[in-house]
């Protein structure tokens, strides 16, 4: 396949360089009591945050570099190894269990998040296996549930860890990666209103998730368990206003905000540098989310705009969602801020993602 190149998008390469470079003042400033308390470091995240961001700076020129369409040919090896890793981070021994939770795979710091993985893995997957469809795609039994049988089992492997925030992030991306592939409006309907039944019924399943969507509902009403989270964030953000109390000065980080350099940095953001803080990681996002979408609309293949559409919407639902957990818009659910949370897997996999939506802008007309 050949086209002709151009540069990247230079405007989402500064958008990405400016929130992960924002994201590394924030980490510390966040992190360094919570540092120096357990590691007696207070440095211990930010010297972690960075050696990923190098790693995540190098994956994304990679990709930028590497022609897209390249990646089909490695459809079937990228589906077992994403398959692969999220069995075997489910075997004691192998998977480290962190709050109650077998997320990781890795020894001592070193770890990595199989449902990371997945997350691009199954954009992939999906954008190969539906760009053969072609226009098979509007037959519900040829052309969707081949894929939705594969989403099924990966989203239950991740269950299992339990990780509900990553499977509904899959989920709604699968959904609008179908949509975009030409799937009829009347399939997506349907199995929109499947899947928020079933995210229900796993929300009641288990007391602690039935006791986040209670606390949400009346966060005052249990203020000292399970309205903590939410309480302690809408404090810090409310004692922001407009300028914020000052860069590292942040009351909140004191043990009161839950994992405050990651779930809930936004909360920080919003309590040191205020409303005019938070209102400019908004606005780049919102920048970002722009341009990703064009690139999406221009590329010039199916395979392109698929994968483009992919990203921009998995980024963008990861985005919306913290945003609405740390205000108290949504029911608590563990979910980092790309490109600003601490996370090494996470920024990782997201900067190789940007890399890949860089490569296809270069084949695009956007401006």
């Amino acid at each position: 396949m050949r086209m002709s190149r151009k540069p990247p998008d230079f405007a989402i390469l500064f958008a990405v360089l400016a929130l992960t470079c924002f994201g590394m003042i924030m980490v510390f400033s966040s992190s360094s009591v919570r540092a120096y308390y357990y590691f007696n470091d207070s440095f211990y995240f930010l010297k972690r945050q960075l050696i990923w961001s190098v790693l995540g700076f190098i994956a994304m020129v990679f990709f930028m570099n590497y022609d897209y369409w390249k990646i089909k040919q490695y459809e079937k090896p990228i589906v077992f190894v994403m398959i692969l890793l999220l069995i075997l981070v489910l075997i004691p021994g192998i998977g480290k269990i962190v709050n109650d939770a077998r997320r990781w795979i890795g020894v001592g710091n070193l770890t990595l998040q199989p449902s990371e993985i997945a997350k691009l893995g199954m954009i992939i997957y999906l954008s190969c296996g539906l760009e053969r469809k072609g226009d098979k795609i509007k037959s519900f039994f040829i052309g969707i549930l081949p894929f939705l049988i594969v989403m099924g089992c990966v989203c239950g492997l991740i269950l299992k860890e339990p990780h509900l925030s990553a499977a509904v992030l899959i989920g709604m991306t699968t959904l609008v990666i179908l949509f975009v592939a030409g799937a009829r409006i009347i399939h997506m309907a349907s199995l929109g209103i499947v899947g928020s039944a079933l995210a229900l019924v796993l929300i009641v399943k288990k007391p602690y998730r039935l006791r986040r969507l209670l606390s949400f509902l009346d966060p005052w009403k249990n203020p000292s368990d399970g309205g903590y989270h939410i309480i302690q964030s809408l404090y810090a953000l409310g004692s922001g206003g407009l300028i914020g109390v000052g860069l590292g000065r942040s009351r909140q980080k004191f043990f009161y905000l839950p994992e405050p350099q990651t779930d809930f940095i936004f909360s920080v953001i919003g309590e040191e540098l205020g409303f005019l803080g938070a209102a400019f990681v908004i606005l780049l996002f919102m920048f970002f989310i722009w341009r990703g979408y064009r690139i999406a609309m221009s590329a010039p293949d199916m395979f392109g705009k698929l994968v483009a559409t992919g990203i921009t919407t998995l980024i963008t639902l990861q985005f919306l969602i913290n945003v609405a957990v740390v205000t108290a818009s949504v029911p608590v659910t563990g979910m980092p801020l790309p490109f600003i949370s601490y996370g090494g897997s996470s920024l990782t996999i997201t900067m190789s993602q940007v890399g890949i939506l860089l490569n296809i802008s270069k084949y695009t007309e956007v401006k």
